[in-house]
């Protein structure tokens, strides 16, 4: 090969990606989103307003933040600067200044658009970089986040920037997609089944649809197939897990939406969102956590059988693993979903943890002191403490075990379901007898006297 060849060869720009190339050039060819850009729409308005404002995309990938925001540039004739902050710092915060300076003062001056992916990537002195220029209109900041804004974005920031809200892309919304990408000529045929099974894989990402089918484009021409099959299409993708974000917001959601499911005693939704976890790529011994969790905070007493339950199916996970070990998952959060709910403890501790935060440090009772010494007992530890198997039905009737001069508060109210049923009707009897006890206690005169 000559040196001119090679030359040739070095400066062949690298193919754009078939997502690329689809890439939306007006408002009107953006699939989905509707409650965004649909007519009268909140960001639709923005758009045909005229003036830009800086907001905050949010929303899964793939879902169109970067075509957004490029559309926003071409609307308001700004100059578009994109940073990335995964790979970018202040250096290129101050590079984006200076070219919005110069598209300011310049011959034939322009607004500026900086559009920052990933912004929850960046820390707080870098996020804090953009307020003075925010605040003096110097360019409009448009941020993309595939996470809680709450959480990822200074409340500074937040405070000067709308938030919109992206959805994942309809199964209509990524049809539509293919149907673009087939009229292109890029991408062979595909069946009805292979079509389902592509947006199905595509989970509400169009990156991901299009990036796919340009994988399978590219093997059906070197097979010298003219259409994709079902068989075809699984055989070649393998056995790749659904777009999942093991520490983003989609994964506490869905873990979110399982517990409830749960606690609402919907047993055939908790299958459903625990299938979607697994199948997600989700801890399976995270899950189990989880389920132990949601027998003591939802179940409580009403069921004390479902704790049990709980720890025997993450120890049998531990022991089998997975797949195996997966249906001793199943068993504890369809157990969980049909037993009474109780979260009369877990209202009680959380009560009684306030109360104790929020009070000063009562001395502990004479009565109720340890006395192991003689130099105690003689302090008065333990005197006159009534020990209650040595009472009738081993309970001291009118004995008070709170510091004295406390009023005693009431945390615990057993709930009218499952066994609480019958811990409410004895805590009911015992406070019966001790109120006897003590009013009988009261009238009675002074001995010490």
């Amino acid at each position: 090969m000559t040196g001119l060849a090679r030359d040739a060869r070095a400066h062949v720009a690298p193919p754009v990606p078939l997502a690329e190339r689809l890439r939306p050039r007006t408002l009107a060819e953006v699939v989905g989103q509707a409650h965004l850009l649909g007519p009268g729409m909140p960001l639709r308005l923005a758009f045909e307003s005229g003036r830009p404002h800086s907001c905050i995309l949010w929303g899964p990938p793939g879902v169109g933040k970067t075509t957004i925001a490029r559309l926003m540039a071409q609307a308001f004739d700004a100059q578009f600067v994109a940073i990335s902050a995964v790979l970018g710092g202040l250096k290129d915060i101050r590079d984006a200044v200076e070219r919005a300076q110069a598209a300011r003062s310049g011959l034939s001056p322009q607004a500026t658009l900086v559009f920052v992916d990933e912004v929850h990537r960046f820390n707080k002195a870098q996020q804090d970089a953009f307020l003075p220029h925010v605040e003096s209109g110097l360019f409009t900041f448009v941020g993309a986040t595939t996470e809680n804004p709450s959480f990822e974005v200074n409340a500074a920031l937040l405070s000067r920037a709308t938030v919109y809200v992206l959805q994942p892309l309809a199964e209509a919304d990524l049809q539509a997609l293919i149907d673009r990408a087939l009229d292109s000529g890029e991408v062979p045929a595909l069946t009805a089944a292979a079509r389902q099974r592509l947006v199905a894989y595509a989970d509400g990402d169009a990156r991901r649809l299009l990036n796919t089918l340009e994988t399978l484009a590219v093997a059906a021409r070197a097979q010298g197939r003219a259409e994709v099959d079902e068989a075809w299409l699984l055989a070649t993708l393998g056995e790749r897990l659904r777009r999942y974000d093991k520490g983003g917001d989609a994964f506490y959601d869905t873990i979110s939406a399982l517990h409830k499911s749960v606690r609402g005693s919907d047993p055939d939704a908790a299958l459903y969102w625990l299938a979607r976890m697994l199948d997600g790529g989700a801890d399976p011994r995270y899950l189990a956590r989880r389920l132990i969790r949601m027998a003591v905070e939802d179940v409580g007493l009403a069921d004390p059988r479902a704790l049990r339950l709980a720890l025997d199916a993450a120890e049998t996970y531990e022991r089998l693993g997975s797949p195996e070990g997966e249906l001793a998952l199943a068993q504890a959060a369809v157990y969980l979903a049909v037993a009474p709910k109780s979260n009369a403890v877990y209202t009680a501790y959380k009560a009684a943890r306030t109360f104790v935060a929020r009070d000063g440090t009562r001395a502990v009772p004479l009565h109720l002191r340890n006395a192991p010494t003689a130099l105690l007992r003689e302090l008065g530890h333990g005197r006159a403490y009534r020990y209650a198997h040595d009472e009738p039905d081993a309970f001291a009737a009118g004995e008070r075990y709170f510091p004295d001069g406390m009023e005693e508060p009431r945390f615990y109210e057993p709930v009218p379901r499952g066994l609480e049923i019958r811990i409410g009707e004895k805590l009911a009897e015992l406070r019966r007898r001790n109120a006897e006890a003590r009013a009988a206690g009261a009238s009675e005169p002074d001995k010490t006297a």
